[in-house]
């Protein structure tokens, strides 16, 4: 397979999962002595990781929970945000302006951050209230303070069976998805690697990630033009512009969403031939229960994905860390 190292793989996804401890030595105290809301800050594509967050805590919790692109709160601000806010935010470099300017005021407001810096020594790590420095697997950190925050306001009973589930299971599991998706990434890629544009439909906790697929990978790292929609918003426009050689994806996830994603795989054969349906229960997780398939719906999608990315990246003959514009203008 190409570019695909299984060790450093499940290494990197058991490393993540490891963290869980540090997590909580932060959110456990913080609970205790009161917090108001929890905001997922990002922009980008720590932006769709707060989404799937957001939507991940929604639907099990009454905690206030929202999420906030850093440069809208630059400009508009956000009255939700004080002192007693827990912010949660994501970054690779540490550097990107718009979240070192956003720190800044959150600062200002006295609100406390909670960083995860794929570098401990990027410039924002010492503008936090708390660190944790691990690389990749953001969306895994962001589900573990949320899980952590539902279980200790008495939201998730499960916990520790989950996460006896996820340290046994995760990894693995999810590595051996890369291996069975990829002669389908192989064929995708094949079929839609020059597409002029193309349509991602997808729901729930895997809405951030389709939003972030398109925009972040396709557009910013393959150069390809995309549009990601809701399913819930897809009858109301974008599928008067679907034709028979329209390339539509649609994810259809296992979370309480799916029915929303199902409606549109089933009606768009009547309108397009050049579609596909990802379906997460057409992979296997061996050793989960049946009833933590929603919330590992996008870990799936995620693999899946990444194993289309190498083969564009291939076919493209164009490195996927290679940019026109980004961090090489002054915007």
């Amino acid at each position: 397979m190409r570019k695909y190292n299984q060790e450093k793989l499940v290494n990197s996804m058991n490393g993540a999962l490891k963290l869980r401890e540090q997590i909580n030595e932060i959110i456990d105290p913080l609970f205790e002595q009161g917090i108001s809301n929890i905001c997922w800050l990002g922009i980008g594509g720590t932006y769709a990781s707060g989404m799937q967050a957001n939507i991940h805590m929604k639907e099990k919790t009454a905690l206030e929970t929202f999420y906030q692109n850093a440069a809208e709160y630059l400009v508009t601000g956000n009255k939700r945000i004080t002192a007693k806010t827990l912010v949660v935010i994501s970054s690779v470099t540490g550097n990107t302006q718009e979240m070192v300017d956003a720190v800044k005021r959150l600062n200002e407001v006295g609100a406390t951050i909670l960083g995860f810096m794929d570098d401990s020594k990027a410039k924002l790590a010492a503008s936090l209230t708390y660190c944790i420095s691990y690389p990749e697997n953001e969306q895994l950190k962001f589900f573990m303070v949320g899980d952590r925050l539902m279980y200790l306001n008495g939201e998730f009973p499960d916990y520790e069976d989950f996460y006896q589930e996820m340290d046994a299971h995760f990894a693995e599991d999810i590595a051996q998805i890369g291996k069975q998706a990829d002669d389908f990434a192989q064929e995708f890629a094949i079929k839609h690697h020059e597409d002029a544009l193309h349509y991602f439909v997808g729901a729930g906790n895997q809405w951030g990630a389709t939003y972030s697929y398109a925009m972040c990978y396709w557009e910013e790292q393959h150069w390809l033009r995309t549009r990601a929609i809701e399913s819930a918003e897809f009858f109301h426009g974008m599928f008067e512009v679907v034709e028979r050689d329209t390339p539509v994806t649609v994810y259809v996830g296992e979370d309480t969403q799916r029915a929303l994603s199902v409606r549109v795989a089933k009606f768009l054969p009547e309108i397009c031939g050049n579609y596909t349906i990802i379906d997460t229960k057409d992979y296997a997780l061996p050793g989960f229960s049946e009833k933590y398939r929603g919330t590992l719906s996008p870990f799936v999608f995620h693999e899946i994905n990444n194993r289309i990315d190498v083969h564009i990246e291939h076919l493209n003959r164009h490195p996927m860390d290679i940019r026109r514009y980004y961090r090489a203008l002054d915007y």
